[in-house]
């Protein structure tokens, strides 16, 4: 398996079939964020946020010509003391964690009706999950979700997705201060669904934000977690598992803006491919700016390949402003199989259908054990399982 690690400009290639390449572009988005849909031009494909997205799949979201005429069944599942609000547009709390930096997310901004805004109080521990159930019913939604932790509180939240829908949305996460915040969000939609996310947290002194991103379905998924902080000591981690099938295409588009002092952030991305034109896309930004002494950060993206015709680009950026931090680093690797766990398997009499599932399953469960939902676990692992029996039909 290729990898790249800490090398401006450089690229490693699997074949023809992937390449993982660092990109010398600014971290920074070419357009400064707003809420205001106006203040971003039509993409066309040759910006750098866009170029790698086939912006004909996204069915008219990035330039105003889809239109809200769609439905979404939305439940929500939350144990005692949560508090579940909708709001309208002009709620106070809507946009902490950040304004949209693309024209999709801030079209989603400007077209969502009704807000929902999750709020665990301060100090509540909460022993069980929020759900979100999210199944789309046909047509263009929009959307925005809040989901807010007290000082010292400590939750869980998972997002599931499912049905068929095509969807712009905004979620924010903030967290308070002392807080522990862990978000599963599972992207299993329909072959036929459309998504864009942007996924913003704030997260507060000494707090700890956990954000783990699974991707099955959907014709095109494109979502853009995003971190800042607010406080010193605060700790981030985003971990992601996507699983791109024939003409899928996943795209994961993350940043990690330590704008303080002595925070930290380690992000870990895994993903496997198969069938033609399949295709991920995964960009990890880090930003250290120039008062951030004191920065502990790390990114990591690994792909594995099992067919060809399969493709992916992966893009690691790390722009650092000051001297002044403990680490920061980076690495990206896209190959086949290991042949040596092949032929260690294979020699021990497994056949070579059972040992490549085998080295699969292994490639993905350190990351699946971390989800630490016990049936989201049993889920994803079943949905791997699936797809390799798919790989082998």
């Amino acid at each position: 398996m290729a990898e790249a690690h800490n090398n401006p400009g450089g690229s490693t290639t699997a074949g023809s079939i992937a390449v993982a390449a660092e990109s010398t572009v600014a971290t920074r988005m070419s357009a400064p964020p707003s809420f205001d849909v106006a203040d971003f031009p039509v993409p066309h494909g040759r910006e750098e946020e866009w170029r790698f997205t086939p912006l004909d799949r996204l069915r008219g979201l990035h330039d105003g010509t889809a239109v809200a005429d769609g439905s979404i069944k939305a439940e929500i599942s939350a144990p005692d003391g949560v508090r579940v609000e909708t709001v309208a547009r002009d709620d106070a709390r809507l946009g902490r964690a950040g304004a949209p930096v693309d024209r999709v997310a801030a079209q989603a901004y400007s077209a969502f009706e009704k807000a929902t805004i999750v709020t665990v109080p301060k100090e509540t521990v909460l022993t069980e999950p929020v759900r979100l159930a999210l199944h789309g019913e046909g047509g263009v939604t929009y959307g925005h979700t809040v989901f807010e932790l007290g000082a010292f509180a400590e939750a869980t939240v998972v997002i599931d997705h499912t049905g068929d829908t095509v969807r712009a949305a905004n979620v924010e996460y903030v967290v308070g201060d002392g807080a522990k915040l862990t978000v599963v969000t599972v992207m299993d939609w329909d072959r036929t669904a459309v998504h864009t996310s942007q996924q913003g947290a704030l997260v507060g002194r000494d707090a700890g934000f956990r954000h783990i991103v699974v991707t099955f379905g959907g014709d095109l998924v494109r979502i853009h977690p995003r971190v800042t902080y607010a406080g010193t000591g605060g700790e981030a981690e985003l971990i992601g598992l996507y699983f791109t099938d024939k003409g899928q295409h996943h795209e994961h588009r993350l940043l990690v803006d330590h704008n303080t002092p002595h925070c930290k952030s380690n992000v870990v991305y895994k993903g496997a491919l198969q069938g033609e034109s399949a295709h991920a896309v995964w960009i990890g930004d880090v930003l250290i700016e120039a008062k951030a002494e004191g920065t502990d950060t790390y990114e990591m993206n690994r792909n594995l390949v099992l067919t060809d015709g399969a493709r992916v680009d992966s893009v690691p950026n790390l722009e650092i402003e000051t001297g002044e931090i403990v680490g920061a680093g980076h690495a990206s690797a896209t190959g086949r199989f290991d042949d040596e766990q092949l032929f260690y398997l294979m020699a021990r009499g497994i056949p070579e259908t059972d040992a490549r599932r085998l080295v699969v399953r292994g490639f993905f469960a350190e990351l699946v054990q971390q989800i630490g939902v016990p049936d989201i676990e049993e889920r994803l692992l079943a949905k791997i399982e699936e797809e390799l029996e798919a790989s082998v039909a």
